[in-house]
């Protein structure tokens, strides 16, 4: 029979230090959640893709287009439109259920 030896170095602190800790740990994930939100929003998403992800035709989104409905930028043939401003779109026409 074998022994394994493992190397393993124990520290003790003090309990109000690890709060410490454990609560700056949170701010950081908090802080890195709000920047991935950030980021995502942020997205610009090529307008070929806009029918489909709305669930609309392509004369539909021509018509939001032509109506200004949904902000969008073009840069000559192609037209780009952020995903917050979708995510702005779908909430204006957010209907709530009847209680």
């Amino acid at each position: 029979m074998s022994v394994i030896q493992t190397n393993m170095n124990l520290a003790v602190v003090p309990q109000g230090f690890l709060d410490k800790m454990e609560a700056e740990m949170d701010q950081i994930k908090n802080i890195l959640n709000a920047q991935n939100v950030s980021e995502i929003n942020s997205q610009w998403i090529e307008s070929v893709r806009i029918p489909k992800l709305l669930g609309i035709s392509l004369k539909t989104w021509q018509t939001y287009r032509d109506k200004r409905l949904i902000p969008f930028s073009q840069i000559g043939s192609k037209i780009y439109v952020r995903r917050s401003d979708l995510e702005d779109f779908m909430q204006a026409h957010y209907i709530s259920a009847k209680r």
